[in-house]
């Protein structure tokens, strides 16, 4: 759910500790990541001064992270002295941190138990930017929430056309060079 609602990597959703959490504020602070080397997890600083960044959330995202910090909570007090605080929001039980990994894996399993197509887990990232660009979310603002360096970027890797968008261009473009310039503008729906 957090990566369907942020658009965030796998390696920042394992980082991703509580104080980086405003609940009250809906925002989430991206300021470190997990990151494999060598199989061997590490705890470091998100890899560029554009990846460290704060990502609105909704109502739904603030209720289901409140849920799981009440669950998790339950399982601290269950280990006691034995829990790991690093302040994870996805720690083992044991309270170390998760392999960006097991998450991947994780997925592809969830996936295969249900009726969806064959995706990683990274494929929810490029629907999260895809739909924000399909909904007419300006660039900028879908290039911030993916911590990208740039725009031009972020055009290049998820501004793909979908189908039925050449006509809803030629569509509106008709509509703008009309000869009733007064005419109320009509929303051309997206193709579904």
């Amino acid at each position: 759910m957090l990566a369907a609602h942020t658009g965030m990597r796998r390696g920042e959703i394992v980082g991703l500790r509580w104080s980086d959490i405003d609940l009250s504020a809906k925002l989430i602070h991206v300021r470190q990541a997990a990151v494999a080397v060598n199989y061997e997890l590490l705890l470091s600083d998100v890899k560029t001064v554009h990846g460290r960044r704060t990502i609105d959330v909704n109502d739904d995202v603030v209720r289901a992270l409140t849920a799981w910090r009440r669950a998790q909570a339950e399982e601290r007090l269950l280990l006691g002295a034995d829990y790991a605080d690093l302040d994870l929001l996805f720690a083992r039980p044991d309270g170390s941190p998760t392999h960006p990994e097991v998450i991947s894996r994780t997925f592809e399993r969830l996936v295969a138990r249900g009726s969806l197509p064959r995706i990683r887990f990274h494929d929810v990232r490029y629907t999260h930017a895809s739909l924000l660009l399909k909904g007419g979310v300006p660039i900028k603002v879908v290039s911030e929430r993916l911590g990208h360096a740039s725009a031009s970027f972020t055009l290049d890797v998820y501004g793909w056309v979908l189908p039925g968008m050449q006509a809803d261009a030629t569509a509106v473009f008709s509509r703008l060079m009309s000869a009733d310039p007064v005419e109320e503008p009509v929303e051309v729906e997206a193709p579904r």
